[in-house]
Parts: C-alpha cells; structure tokens; sequence
C-alpha cells in the first residue's frame, strides 16, 4: 500500500491515507457536482487526522448517512465518513485532489449517477 498525505487548502484538515489510488469517481450527485470533488473509496481505519475533529465542519442532506466533512476556514472538503451499504462497514470517500501526490491525469475516471439516487 502506498501512504499519501492529504490535506484541505489551508492544513486545518490534515490527514494519512494508507491506500493504493487506482481510479476516481466523478459522481455528479446535486454536492458532487457543485464542490468539484474527484472521489476514491477506502476503509475507515486507511485514514488518519493529523489534526483535531473540532477543526472540521460537517454537512449531511438526504438521508444524512454520510458525513461530509469540511474546513470551516478554507471551504474545501477533503472527505466523507460513511458505511459500505455491502459490508456494513465504515468508509470514507477521499477527494483525491486533496491528496498532492497523486497523479490525477494517470487515474482512470469513472462516471457515477448520483444525482438519479
């Protein structure tokens, strides 16, 4: 596995991701769309802050089963907390252009309808 730092724009949100980033998703979801996010899934434990939780903001709307967590300073949101709807299990959904080191013109991009969930 590989291990990436990730942040938002001004640091308040820092973060490790132990994961191999392959693909991105580009979901087109009414959020989504609007935030510009380019998203990769992976499993909880794979992410860890380097910086406290007060420093964050969240947003949830529909359901409210993710938690879309942002920088109250910046704006940016670098990810999301939810559970695989398979396993049951809990997930984050990391924007990939937090993440400095990945080379996103290398990714594959995959196209999600999220917007007709």
């Amino acid at each position: 596995m590989a291990m990436h730092e990730g942040s938002c724009h001004c640091g308040g949100i820092a973060f490790t991701l132990d994961g191999t980033v392959e693909m991105g998703v580009d979901c087109n979801c009414s959020l989504c769309r609007r935030r510009g996010g380019l998203l990769a899934f992976f499993p909880r434990a794979a992410l860890a802050l380097r910086t406290p939780e007060s420093a964050m903001s969240t947003y949830t709307f529909n359901a409210h089963a993710i938690r879309h967590h942002f920088c109250p300073v910046c704006g940016v949101a670098p990810y999301s907390e939810g559970v695989d709807p398979k396993s049951g299990d809990p997930m984050v959904a990391v924007n990939l252009r937090c993440l400095p080191d990945v080379d996103l013109g290398a990714l594959e991009i995959v196209p999600f309808d999220g917007a007709s969930m």
